[in-house]
């Protein structure tokens, strides 16, 4: 499983590109964290939980991924596929156990043991996360943008994956519902370390190379296009028989698995063409001028080499400490804890919300959230990319327009009026998926690729956080005030008043959100401004070349 030389180009292309649409495959299995309110309600009955104590096993769940920071140091000293193995056995267990209990195949376990189970299913996918995301965008550093759209877009549709394909099958039973989260996961994953590895990337290329990297980066735009309206089409079909459910299944399967023709194209046209030749290395051009390269300056005399550090700024590469000591990165910590947490807050009590604003049955908002968060996640990383090239517009700048667009959403549930909840749910995932999308290229390009792996797994510190703070504690608590107790020590509430002054706190937290993507913004126009520089000189050095 080492790393296939660049001496031979179709194959190190189409290495790079099989890995990246394994990494696909991986993502699309690995959003199994925000689904926990299509089994919640199993686990809250089985119980006989308040909704705190079931607020309180979701952030068990999304405590999981504060461990991703052994993921994140891991990724610098273990192969990506040892990273996939972890993480694959880890969810195997985690929510293996749950579907044992749900199923009511073993007693249910004490309350403590359930959260240890959940912290690991969560924690799970940090491992799948971090070797994705390291690895791709390592071998695509010149597409960051929509590399990272790409992958969490279909983070953002696993959601709807595996809630229709569970409906298809099983009838929506949570029990299969989470022994697919069990098994699904722990298959690919295993299928995934054969061929995601991180390839090196020539110090040259051409306009051509360019060219053809960004239309494949298109087609896999379209078919991720294609599946979420797919999904989203299959959500609205009213009680479906078991043949229009199979078919569902089977085009399902051939749209996922429809990408690898990429690499197999990129293999045989390389093959054929011949590409390796002198003409092409005269066409060649360098990299841009932003490298992340160590700043270091070397004085040589006679006697000894003197090595004199300088601090790096924002846009080179950092240590972990320079980047703890940085108020760029703050700012970027707790905005991100503005959108991310407030968002995670609604996927985890979408079960509840619905219940009290009337619905049966909330799988349909949950694949709303899905679907609309990755059409948030996938324009916003090509879009972001796009301003870059044109006019160095600073990425934080889409984060900010997603902050106050999500307090319009929550404003929205809040009022809860006949139809909010579709909208709400819409914009919610929008904004959240544009949140995740932009901030993970913006962390590379301002404090660089060397340490990005722990770096990510920092910023991914804000999920339990979040979830903490606007989920267990704020959620939780205030739903109690306004519940009442029912049979069996549970509580339940009915009616807008149960979530509404959550609603207002959250789009209270969004405004502050908005105003540090502001701030960032401006901090950051200078690098962004390079950025664009180096990319439109690049572009100009590759079209004088040819």
């Amino acid at each position: 499983m080492g790393i296939i030389s660049d001496s031979t180009p179709s194959v190190s292309t189409a290495t790079k590109w099989l890995g990246f649409v394994a990494a696909l495959w991986i993502q699309a299995i690995s959003g199994n964290n925000y689904t926990f309110s299509n089994y919640s309600d199993a686990l809250k009955s089985l119980m006989h939980l308040t909704q705190t104590e079931l607020n309180n096993l979701s952030v068990a769940k999304d405590v999981g991924k504060a461990f991703g920071l052994l993921a994140g140091l891991a990724s610098d000293r273990l192969p990506t596929w040892a990273i996939l193995l972890i993480g694959s056995f880890e969810g195997l267990i985690g929510y293996g156990v749950q579907w044992l209990v749900v199923g009511q195949i073993i007693q249910p376990l004490p309350y403590w043991q359930m959260c240890v189970f959940l912290c690991m299913g969560g924690n799970s996918t940090t491992w799948m996360n971090t070797a994705v995301l390291v690895t791709c965008i390592r071998n695509f550093r010149r597409n960051r943008g929509p590399v990272s759209g790409i992958l969490k877009g279909y983070v953002g549709l696993s959601t709807a994956i595996f809630t229709n394909l569970c409906s298809a099958l099983f009838s929506e039973d949570p029990a299969f519902f989470l022994l697919t989260l069990a098994l699904i996961p722990f298959i690919v994953c295993l299928t995934g370390v054969f061929f995601l590895r991180e390839v090196p990337v020539p110090k040259t290329t051409t306009a051509a190379e360019d060219s053809e990297e960004g239309k494949y980066f298109g087609i896999c735009n379209a078919v991720a296009v294609v599946l979420a309206v797919y999904l989203l089409a299959y959500g609205f079909v009213p009680n479906p028989s078991t043949l229009v459910s199979r078919v569902f299944v089977a085009v399902l399967l051939v749209l996922l698995a429809s990408p690898v023709g990429i690499p197999v194209y990129a293999y045989l046209k390389s093959s054929i063409s011949g590409r390796v030749g002198v003409d092409i290395e005269d066409q060649r051009v360098k990299e841009p001028l932003l490298q992340n390269e160590e700043k270091e300056s070397e004085a040589v005399t006679e006697e000894e080499v003197v090595v004199v550090k300088r601090q790096p700024v924002v846009g080179e590469e950092h240590t972990i400490l320079e980047v703890m000591k940085s108020l760029d990165f703050w700012i970027l910590f707790v905005s991100f804890l503005c959108g991310v947490g407030t968002g995670l807050a609604v996927m985890n009590n979408m079960g509840q919300i619905g219940l009290a604003l009337g619905y049966t049955d909330v799988s349909l908002f949950v694949s709303l959230t899905s679907i609309w968060g990755f059409f948030g996640r996938i324009v916003s990383g090509s879009v972001s990319e796009h301003f870059i090239k044109k006019s160095g517009t600073p990425r934080p700048l889409w984060n900010a327009i997603s902050q106050i667009l999500m307090a319009v959403g929550y404003i929205l549930l809040a009022m809860a009026m006949p139809g909010s909840l579709y909208i709400g749910s819409i914009i919610v995932g929008i904004c959240y998926g544009v949140r995740l999308a932009v901030t993970v290229p913006t962390a590379s390009e301002l404090f660089g690729l060397k340490y990005y792996g722990l770096i990510y797994n920092i910023l991914i510190l804000n999920l339990p956080l979040g979830s903490f703070l606007f989920s267990g504690l704020l959620a939780g608590i205030l739903y109690d005030m306004e519940a009442t107790t029912t049979e069996g020590g549970g509580n339940t509430c009915v009616g807008g008043h149960c979530y509404r002054l959550v609603f207002v706190v959250m789009a209270g937290a969004c405004v502050v959100g908005f105003f540090l993507d502001i701030l960032l913004s401006i901090r950051t126009k200078n690098v962004y401004t390079k950025i664009c520089m180096s990319k439109k000189s690049r572009k100009s050095s590759a079209s004088s070349s040819s």
